[in-house]
């Protein structure tokens, strides 16, 4: 615990100089400072314990301070943190390279290490535009989505976000101007809509000619609204993107690594898009790291184009710390155990939430694997539901009018039982 003159200097400093996500400078309402974080309970310099609920934006799936990550960086920072990627190459990145082509679906062959989620969006918008330009199809240049949906903040990624209800609307008349069509019917058991199917496969039709790609996040909008959908509408998509000749991207970034059940999110669908993008959990939330994937297809089309390469290179692709904590967090993952988890964490969220729907204001319940979202009416107060969380306990992060958790995987039954109760509270004040 640190003494109370030195949280208040640095929280002052935090507020002088420090921009945070999101939100205005500086701040409105004061972050909260973290001395430590171990499994999954963060230490609040004041001395309070909180019960992450967020996964640290749904990263950190095997919790904090895990022995087997803290060993593999461990053991990787004696031997060397980093080397340039251009000409070089080395064992961890070729290792998480080889081990994401076995795990992701069949036919991703080909990897691009990357420094966020939003770069990992944007190396697979440029792989598709080069895709087609490198075949002399230099007509197709836009992307197709559907509305509710986000892929990030950088630029090209914010012309794929819901351009309305999204957090980009600013940015309209500047972004490039891609195909929207309306957001997929919710629920993941929601049986197929026949007419919601036909205007996936009319619009696809209709701009094929111009599309480069579909671009979608696989079952799950996440910040665009936590919303989920019928995995059949991905077969849709993937019928009729090759039929007309439209490359197909699943931004797994959220989904990955067994968020709502199944390792990646196609895998409800059985499809394999042209492309793929993953981060987050990709390293257990240790450091910032992101994949794209794609098909020898599209790889072998860039390659024979006029310009063979993809001009795309961070400064720290493939950094050998971030590449060793991933392996060891894909090696946690391997012996299956992480589904049982999930399944448990599910239905302990369906039985601790099923009370949020008799609070007033509530319009909608909903859990998949270890997901569990209370959307209200109402945009959430924020500094109202921050207090009403952290005095019972638990760290989570609302937005909009939604308050969700997305926990850690190691997560108990008795903490998943503090957090849902608190979801529930929180829903009735803020």
């Amino acid at each position: 615990m640190a003494p109370e003159p030195v949280i208040r200097r640095l929280l002052e400093l935090d507020t002088r100089h420090v921009w945070h996500p999101y939100g205005p400078m500086p701040a409105t309402v004061p972050p909260l400072l973290v001395e430590e974080a171990a499994g999954v309970r963060l230490r609040l310099a004041d001395g309070r314990e909180l019960v992450d609920g967020m996964s640290s934006w749904w990263a950190a799936i095997h919790g904090y301070r895990h022995p087997a990550l803290d060993t593999a960086l461990t053991e990787q920072i004696t031997r060397m943190s980093h080397v340039m990627f251009g000409g070089l190459t080395h064992e961890p990145a070729i290792t998480l390279a080889s081990a994401l082509v076995d795990i992701t679906p069949a036919g991703l062959e080909h990897v691009f290490l990357c420094d966020s989620g939003s770069v990992s969006v944007e190396v697979a918008l440029k792989m598709c535009l080069q895709y087609w330009r490198s075949v002399g199809r230099r007509g197709k240049r836009r992307m197709l989505t559907w509305r509710g949906g986000y892929h990030g903040d950088t630029f090209h990624p914010m012309s794929v976000c819901d351009p309305e209800g999204g957090m980009h609307a600013l940015w309209r008349g500047v972004l490039p101007e891609q195909v929207f069509v309306p957001a997929p019917p919710s629920g993941f058991d929601t049986p197929v809509d026949p007419s919601y199917a036909d205007t996936l496969v009319r619009a696809v039709r209709e701009h094929a000619d111009e599309l480069a790609a579909v671009v979608v996040e696989p079952v799950v909008q996440g910040a665009g609204g936590m919303q989920f959908h019928n995995p059949e509408y991905l077969r849709v998509l993937r019928e009729v993107t090759e039929e007309c000749g439209v490359l197909l991207v699943f931004d797994e970034i959220a989904t990955g690594f067994g968020r709502t059940g199944t390792l990646f999110a196609a895998e409800h669908a059985g499809v394999t898009p042209d492309v793929m993008c993953v981060g987050k959990a990709l390293t257990g939330g240790y450091l910032t790291m992101a994949a794209t994937l794609c098909t020898f297809e599209v790889a072998e089309g860039i390659s024979r184009g006029e310009v063979p390469v993809l001009a795309h290179g961070p400064t720290f692709m493939g950094n050998p710390l971030a590449s060793a904590v991933a392996n060891a967090s894909l090696g946690l993952l391997s012996d299956g155990t992480w589904r049982e988890e999930v399944r448990r964490i599910e239905r302990r969220l369906r039985d601790g939430l099923a009370a949020a729907r008799d609070v007033p204001g509530v319009v909608d319940v909903r859990v998949l694997g270890a997901i569990g979202v209370v959307q209200l009416d109402h945009p959430v107060d924020m500094a109202v539901a921050t207090e009403a969380l952290t005095s019972r306990g638990v760290w989570l992060r609302p937005f909009r009018d939604l308050i969700y958790t997305m926990p850690p995987y190691v997560t108990s039954d008795s903490d998943i039982d503090l957090i849902t109760d608190a979801m529930v509270a929180t829903a009735g004040v803020a």
